[in-house]
């Protein structure tokens, strides 16, 4: 598969998947319900995030306008990054879409209810990792595999 091919498949099923599990929790569950997956450790519990990462920024008065122009630029960013790659970084090409396609979810939840859908609960008894969605868990394996890919570059460059 090519690259833009690759990429494009990555990122439209990244944004679709992450889109329809947050309409599906927006229109299947009330704020702050929560269901038990595995108790005491995964629920399915639907909250809104204005902020970022652990509800960043979520009072101040120009986060919105910030987040949506800061999630553009990425996205952006991205996109060069993509284009510079070369053939064979497989990898790389994955992540960045993966990457891409998790912004992108989120980006479109900013602009259309000025928050963030957020449902994936993950916790060990009352300590609870903020809740999450696709979009992040995107970006968070993207940024993983980045890495990784990263490193094996390395060992490539010095091997040659």
């Amino acid at each position: 598969m090519r690259p833009w091919s690759l990429f494009s498949a990555i990122a439209i099923v990244g944004i679709i998947i992450d889109q329809i599990t947050k309409i599906a929790i927006d229109r299947s569950m009330q704020l702050f319900d929560s269901i038990p997956v595995i108790e005491n450790f995964f629920h399915i519990t639907y909250v809104r995030n204005k902020g970022a990462a652990f509800s960043f920024l979520s009072n101040a008065s120009w986060r919105l306008p910030f987040f949506i122009i800061v999630s553009t630029f990425a996205s952006l960013v991205i996109l060069v990054a993509f284009r510079k790659l070369r053939d064979d970084q497989r990898l790389a090409h994955i992540s960045l879409a993966m990457i891409f396609s998790g912004a992108v979810g989120n980006l479109i939840d900013r602009i259309r209810l000025g928050e963030v859908i957020d449902f994936l609960d993950v916790h060990w008894y009352r300590h609870h990792w903020p809740a999450f969605n696709v979009a992040d868990s995107l970006i968070c394996v993207g940024v993983f595999l980045l890495a990784i890919d990263m490193i094996l570059e390395e060992k490539r460059l010095k091997k040659a």
